[in-house]
């Protein structure tokens, strides 16, 4: 080839180049990667064709400047290919991201990190999922791509979340929730699960009992609210009542009530954790309060079960006008609720009975409609509703398993009362069956 025709091939190599670099080719000196580049809209992902070529979409210098892009710089018309010159780039210089060179060129590494590329999709490898492209995308990476939480999970998991903070089943102090009354309108569901494991739990079980909510997964949940067992070395039945499950002493610092009965085993009185009026002048007690009587429960005497089921009595102390129920704090005897119960001085108390149950010739047996709370039948198991009316359970108490009870409440009735009244039905009593 004489000098004249290199020097025109020279001529239309170096044409051709400054047609590549003014439609937006990517260089590393002077050696060309092959691209060939179709005009599409800023927001096209970065796609292969079928012919193998490369669709270009905004890079992160885009989504920096709120949208526009940085190439090409002369746009070809549309559907029309510029065709470039396969040439081999070094190994060091294939190893780099596209999009590497192009910000390199441009100037903007500073703004770009390989950290900040696209990352693929799982299903398809060869197909980068782009980030969302304008001012709308402004410090926010595309879901999908990064992983991220999808963003109506996180509205639905703040949904919850408020709905949860709005939820009287949710609280932070244990023992505040369970001696307060219930919040009206709202029945509180239990379980109360019987452990007789051990050498002496035959005689002397504990009892556990946990409160029924929706978690903040949404999925159903048992929380501890206090436990129970029946104390050895008593002349009469004498329940210890906790809000550490797995301290149950007298002396701890999560005692918190006391369940007492007669020698029969027909009476019952919860106190809270104050000190007996006949032993307050003692040294270990000085300064201490005199204990508050929280609920009486009266079973009638039914010796064989003759009289049919059972039928008891309970006592709480009535509300005042704040909703909370009045302090009964006798310091002698004839103050309590039992005696004024006997006397008829029911002035700030509140009278409930068991709810009666119904003969029913089908089962041959006495019924009540638990509504799916009681699987069992049990002498043990019971309704308690106020006499004037008979609709309204403030308490229901039955069996499910052999060691399994369930136990739901309103208001008035507060988490110790109620759960007092129910170890009460557990007591075996002398005189009643």
């Amino acid at each position: 080839m004489d000098s004249a025709a290199k020097q025109r091939q020279l001529q239309k190599a170096a044409e051709r180049r400054r047609q590549r670099s003014s439609a937006g080719m990517l260089f590393q000196g002077d050696s060309p990667t092959r691209v060939s580049v179709r005009p599409k809209s800023v927001s096209s992902p970065r796609k292969m064709d079928s012919d193998g070529t490369h669709r270009m979409s905004a890079g992160p210098s885009a989504r920096a400047s709120g949208g526009s892009i940085p190439f090409p710089l002369n746009t070809p018309a549309k559907d029309e290919y510029l065709d470039v010159e396969e040439v081999d780039l070094p190994a060091e210089e294939r190893k780099s991201h596209p999009l590497d060179r192009l910000l390199k060129d441009e100037g903007a590494e500073d703004s770009y990190t390989p950290s900040q590329r696209p990352r693929f999709s799982s299903i398809d490898e060869g197909a980068p999922i782009a980030p969302e492209v304008g001012p709308a995308a402004t410090g926010k990476a595309n879901v999908a791509a990064l992983g991220d939480i999808p963003e109506t999970e996180t509205r639905t998991q703040a949904n919850r979340d408020h709905t949860l903070a709005n939820d009287p089943l949710h609280f932070d102090d244990l023992y505040d929730f369970v001696s307060k009354p219930a919040p009206e309108g709202v029945t509180v569901q239990c379980t109360i699960s019987r452990d007789k494991r051990g050498i002496d739990k035959g005689m002397y079980p504990a009892y556990y009992l946990k409160l029924e909510r929706q978690g903040r997964n949404g999925k159903a949940e048992k929380v501890f609210l206090l436990a129970g067992r029946k104390r050895k070395k008593s002349k009469s039945s004498n329940y210890l009542i906790t809000t550490d499950s797995t301290d149950l002493s007298r002396d701890g610092e999560a005692f918190c009530a006391k369940l007492r009965s007669n020698f029969v085993g027909t009476s019952f009185t919860l106190f809270d954790d104050g000190v007996n009026p006949g032993k307050v002048a003692r040294r270990e007690n000085l300064g201490k309060p005199i204990r508050k009587e929280l609920a009486a429960v009266l079973y009638e005497t039914n010796v064989l079960g003759f009289k049919g089921p059972r039928k008891m009595t309970v006592i709480i102390p009535g509300m005042n006008e704040q909703q909370m129920p009045y302090e009964v704090q006798p310091e002698v005897e004839r103050d309590t609720i039992l005696e004024r119960h006997k006397l008829g001085r029911m002035t700030d108390l509140l009278s409930l009975k068991n709810k009666a149950p119904t003969w029913n010739e089908e089962s041959m047996s006495y019924v009540l409609n638990f509504k799916g709370r009681v699987m069992q039948a049990s002498v043990k198991n019971f309704q308690v509703v106020h006499e004037e009316d008979n609709d309204y359970v403030i308490l229901q108490f039955g069996r499910v398993t052999a060691d399994t009870f369930t136990m739901d409440y309103q208001y008035p009735m507060s988490a110790i009362q109620a759960f007092g009244i129910c170890l009460s039905s557990f007591d075996s009593k002398l005189a009643c069956e």
